[in-house]
């Protein structure tokens, strides 16, 4: 079952500058690994890091540095988690992630999909509820009268 899905977008140049401007980052944001890598591909990393964290619903327990894009040997990109994220991902019942990267005209994404085997808990213990679909329009015909 998705439980969560995530995805995010970076500015290449702007990432860029901002790392120039605040070298502290490198430390801050990325593991030992993925310091050696060029510029996009951290910007791809970070993307990929800010979309797990809206895939899990936030950053509570979530460390960036507890987060590692590594690449399978076919090249495939997968999280490496490590410490308190690791922990607060299983609590959080999530049993696969997916990740997909991508960096081109300056433009780096990354689009993660989180699954559980059960349906979540709320924090009374009881299952959350599932998201539900809201209709601001008619089904007949959209706010501006035309039909659908």
């Amino acid at each position: 079952m998705i439980v969560g899905i995530g995805v995010d977008l970076v500015d290449i140049p702007r990432f860029e500058r901002s790392l120039a401007r605040t070298p502290r980052l490198l430390d801050r944001l990325f593991t030992p690994a993925e310091r050696q890598l060029k510029p996009r591909s951290l910007a791809a990393r970070y993307a990929a890091k800010e979309a797990l964290i809206k895939a899990l619903g936030g950053s509570e327990g979530v460390h960036w540095t507890d987060i590692e894009v590594a690449s399978e040997p076919s090249g495939r990109p997968v999280f490496a988690l490590t410490g308190e994220t690791a922990a607060t991902v299983a609590a959080r019942g999530v049993t696969a992630m997916h990740l997909s990267l991508s960096h081109d005209a300056g433009l780096a994404t990354a689009y993660v999909v989180a699954e559980a085997s059960v349906m979540p808990m709320d924090a009374s213990g009881t299952p959350a509820a599932e998201p539900t679909a809201h209709h601001t329009a008619d089904p007949i015909t959209d706010p501006t009268g035309d039909p659908r």
